[in-house]
């Protein structure tokens, strides 16, 4: 967000747009930002709906595949995330940084602000029991992620070569979901 709105402010404008203070986008009205929320609750009621319907298949295809069973999880969470990646990317494509950035932040919170959180309420007013626990190779890769994070957000600057590393480490989640 420092790089977004302090230091690299002007790689995040659109393209043609004068570098300045009051270079924004006008504010949407009242009916367009309800508008806009109603049509992000069916958005969201529909990709629930659809991962709902589709993780008894998903299961099946990853059972007959041998896979762990965290890979399903992987592929739900995926198939949740699509619509928001794939906007980041048609932002990206359009050359707005900023609003790829931002549909890629606001996904991350979401997931880890509001999942964990709603998630773990509805286990204990439903009685269900929760576990949050992960494997010590996870955990592993919990902390590097967490000690790359730091080095790369401490200096206030960022190049490929850190978000390089931070893909290597997503990579070897992945691979290690699907070879334990």
């Amino acid at each position: 967000m420092f790089v977004q709105t302090v230091r690299h402010r002007d790689y995040f404008l659109p393209v043609g747009a004068p570098p300045g203070e009051d270079t924004h986008a006008a504010p949407p009205t009242a009916v367009l930002a309800w508008a806009s929320f109603g049509l992000l609750l069916v958005s969201l009621v529909a990709v629930v709906g659809l991962a709902k319907t589709l993780s008894p298949r998903i299961e099946a295809m990853v059972v007959q595949a041998g896979a762990p069973e965290a890979v399903i999880g992987i592929a739900i969470a995926m198939l949740v995330l699509l619509p928001e990646t794939w906007a980041a990317i048609r932002a990206a494509l359009a050359n707005r940084l900023q609003t790829s950035l931002n549909l890629a932040l606001g996904s991350a919170l979401a997931s880890i602000g509001l999942t964990i959180p709603v998630v773990s309420l509805a286990a204990i007013w439903l009685g269900i029991p929760l576990v949050l626990g992960i494997e010590p190779k996870d955990l592993v890769l919990l902390v590097l992620t967490f000690v790359v994070s730091a080095i790369t957000l401490a200096s206030g600057r960022t190049h490929m070569m850190q978000g390089a590393i931070h893909l290597v480490i997503f990579a070897a989640f992945l691979f290690l979901a699907f070879v334990p």
